[in-house]
Formats: C-alpha cells, structure tokens, sequence
C-alpha cells in the first residue's frame, strides 16, 4: 500500500512544489493512517490544514480507498 499511496502523493507535489512547498511521506500504517511531513511553504502555512484535508487526503483517498486518514506530522 505504501508504494500506491507515494505514488498518488507525487502526482499532488507537482502543485504544492508550483507554489513553493512540498509533502513528503513519512509512514503508511497498517490501519490506513498516512503520516506526510509538508516542507517549504506548506510548513506553517495558515491553510496548510485545508490542503491537507482537502488536497493531499482527498487524492490519496481517490487513488487509495485503504487509507482512512492523513495527517501532518513534524
């Protein structure tokens, strides 16, 4: 699972990359949690949860229904 969710997380860093920042995937667990890092601009932006919620897990999710969850970590 944890090759499906890099790959669906690399066709969302092209945007976040456009705009100066960027995800790195940090963990996959077993029960459908991905653990990303955002870097560059996303770290600390004011709307980094909403690209969060709203970009990276809703891509991850279309492309892997498995995963239940994604969440920054530091």
């Amino acid at each position: 699972m944890k090759e499906k969710v890099q790959a669906a997380l690399d066709k969302v860093r092209v945007n976040l990359q456009a705009d100066g920042g960027d995800a790195e995937l940090v963990d996959v667990t077993d029960d459908g949690v991905v653990r990303v890092r955002l870097k560059g601009a996303c770290h600390g932006c004011p709307m980094s949860q909403m690209t969060l919620k709203r970009g990276i897990e809703r891509a991850i999710k279309a492309e892997v229904p498995e995963v239940k969850e994604v969440v920054a970590v530091d």
